[in-house]
């Protein structure tokens, strides 16, 4: 590990007790900016969590298998919500067999079978047939296939790129939790395993 990395961790864990804005608690640890014109919610209780992701986002594919730890560390304290997105080029038609997904009760199943079609299978996930057979693998019928082709998840996947540039987001994976507090890779050396240690410090900070 190489001294950037050293002092990245090193920071998270003891120089970073930051501000982002007066609306904050004062005393929360961690690596963050504040959201210009959002304001921190905590009820006491959970802590909400927004994941804006992409299916074309290696970054993404990587993190993902640090959620289930960052969750573990709080039972029942985090309301983690997800909001796929895409970039350029990149289809809207993973986000939408998602939403579709996520509305049967199957969103982890077909978040899942998702990257692994693209970064395992090397699947090309903008194309129908790809989609109604990992929707097939997830459990959905001909239903999940007849909606996907009417586009009747397409105004969602619009409405998540409009909600992303509320929250100013510019990469992928980027959380905001608690309303306000933005952490995304670039701002922890574009290591997720740092993004996942500098979470639980805040989401700590935050439940203490």
């Amino acid at each position: 590990m190489n001294f950037k990395k050293l002092f990245i961790i090193f920071s998270v864990v003891i120089l970073f007790p930051l501000i982002a804005n007066a609306q904050q608690r004062p005393s929360i640890m961690g690596v963050y900016d504040g959201v210009p014109g959002q304001r921190f919610v905590f009820d006491g209780g959970q802590v909400e969590v927004l994941e804006f992701f992409s299916f074309y986002c290696g970054h993404c594919y990587d993190f993902e298998k640090y959620i289930p730890v960052i969750k573990g560390n709080f039972p029942k304290k985090i309301k983690w919500k997800v909001v796929p997105i895409h970039w350029g080029k990149g289809s809207s038609k993973p986000a939408e067999a998602f939403f579709l997904a996520d509305e049967a009760g199957k969103g982890e199943e077909m978040k899942k079978a998702l990257f692994e079609a693209f970064f395992i299978e090397k699947k090309d996930i903008g194309n129908l047939e790809v989609l109604e057979r990992l929707g097939a693998k997830v459990g959905l019928g001909f239903d999940f296939s007849r909606r996907l082709r009417t586009g009747e998840k397409a105004l969602d996947a619009e409405e998540a790129i409009t909600r992303s540039r509320i929250y100013g987001i510019d990469e992928t994976p980027t959380l905001i939790i608690a309303g306000n507090l933005k952490v995304s890779p670039h701002m922890l050396d574009h290591n997720v395993s740092i993004l996942r240690d500098n979470t639980i410090l805040i989401l700590r900070s935050i439940l203490k």
